[in-house]
């Protein structure tokens, strides 16, 4: 199974932004565990903090099912709610952090009605749940 794992804006900076939220891991080390794990699945992993750059890559259509983290798109993207919409394919969000214990802002997804489960809180481990999903 081709899975593609996509990351919003700032996820960049995990393992060195703000790690008493987000750990101290970052997402380059952490795909070497899931890659080393999941060996069934090829995992292909994109991140950028632009809007547009994040539907284009997921209009691509070379996966088998999406994990996002849309990160601060979560709460206001109408754009990506709508192209999450139209992909007919597995979907499942995640947040690293538990998205209800933030600011009142950060508890409402615009994006989660339009994928098929959400993950919030288990830290990274919520990649790792994602595709445990996956059969």
């Amino acid at each position: 199974m081709k899975v593609l794992i996509i990351n919003g804006p700032n996820l960049n900076l995990l393992g060195t932004r703000e790690p008493e939220i987000y750990g101290n891991v970052s997402m380059e080390s952490y795909l070497d565990i899931l890659r080393s794990e999941f060996t069934s699945h090829e995992i292909k992993y994109y991140q950028s903090n632009i809007e547009g750059e994040l539907i284009n890559r997921l209009q691509e259509d070379d996966f088998d099912a999406v994990v996002i983290n849309p990160g601060a798109f979560t709460h206001y993207s109408y754009a990506i709610a709508d192209c999450l919409k139209n992909i007919q394919k597995y979907k499942i969000e995640v947040h690293i952090s538990n998205i209800y214990k933030r600011e009142e802002f950060r508890q409402k997804s615009v994006t989660a009605a339009n994928t098929d489960a959400v993950l919030s809180g288990f830290g990274m481990d919520g990649y790792r749940l994602a595709l445990l999903s996956l059969k």
